[in-house]
């Protein structure tokens, strides 16, 4: 099987380094030479990528063809290659709807998955909603993440929306580090902590023992306690009734 991307960004690079440290079978990945610093890098770590620069020659030479570029180019490009009803189509693109995207590049609607990757999967970790259910696409995602198989589109919209946090959690780490650097520390120190710190409560929260984040948040407390105090300043400034706020803002961007 040969795997082509129509777009080389950051989530580009993270499946394709998923993919080449997985135990996927492929014969080669086709990869678009429109960041050419990302692509001359991936093909450094795999003799099978190769770089085209043409996006029709890409899609000639793939079975399988994942769209990862901005919605404002899939809406100039899409119309204008020309798909093989062999092909399956993995579409990263965060705003084009289902609809949308069987009108642009003329496929049957089985034949076209929504999926959203993030950086993680190079690590072979972390969630991947799909839109609609496809078995193949999913034992594919299984090998490189966690693959979530969605019944709607209109839910799979609240993935998409919780999606855009990521680099709001960076922010946090980011914030916390910087905080301990301002009261003396060494950056390295400070990120190394800060890191290790968050990974640490992102695995205890995956736990099998944990069936309740609520419960979760409990039992991070004490009366009277330091965690207590963090978390009823937070609250009462209204941080967390903002978040809801902004991925109801982002849902209704998707839709």
């Amino acid at each position: 099987m040969n795997l082509g991307f129509i777009g080389s960004g950051e989530i580009t690079k993270a499946v394709v380094r998923g993919i080449i440290n997985s135990k996927i079978n492929y014969k080669k990945i086709y990869i678009s030479k429109r960041n050419i610093k990302i692509s001359r890098n991936l093909k450094k770590e795999s003799k099978k990528i190769i770089i085209l620069s043409d996006n029709q020659k890409i899609l000639n030479m793939s079975n399988w063809v994942f769209l990862a570029v901005t919605p404002d180019v899939g809406l100039k490009i899409l119309k204008q290659l020309k798909f093989k009803k062999s092909h399956t189509v993995i579409s990263f693109i965060s705003t084009i709807k289902m609809a949308k995207l069987k009108e642009l590049i003329n496929l049957n609607k089985k034949k076209i998955v929504r999926a959203i990757p993030l950086p993680p999967i190079a690590l072979g970790k972390g969630p991947v909603p799909i839109y609609p259910k496809n078995t193949k696409v999913k034992n594919f995602f299984n090998k490189i993440g966690e693959c979530i198989e969605i019944k709607n589109e209109d839910i799979s919209l609240n993935f998409w929306a919780t999606s855009s946090l990521m680099a709001s959690y960076y922010e946090l780490l980011s914030t916390t580090s910087k905080w301990l650097q301002k009261k003396g520390l060494a950056k390295e120190l400070s990120e190394k902590y800060t890191t290790s710190l968050f990974n640490a409560l992102s695995e205890a929260s995956f736990s099998k023992n944990v069936k309740d984040l609520d419960k979760l948040v409990k039992q991070s407390q004490t009366p009277k306690g330091l965690n207590e105090q963090t978390l009823k300043y937070l609250k009462k400034s209204g941080f967390y009734n903002e978040l809801n706020f902004s991925l109801n803002k982002i849902l209704k961007r998707l839709k």
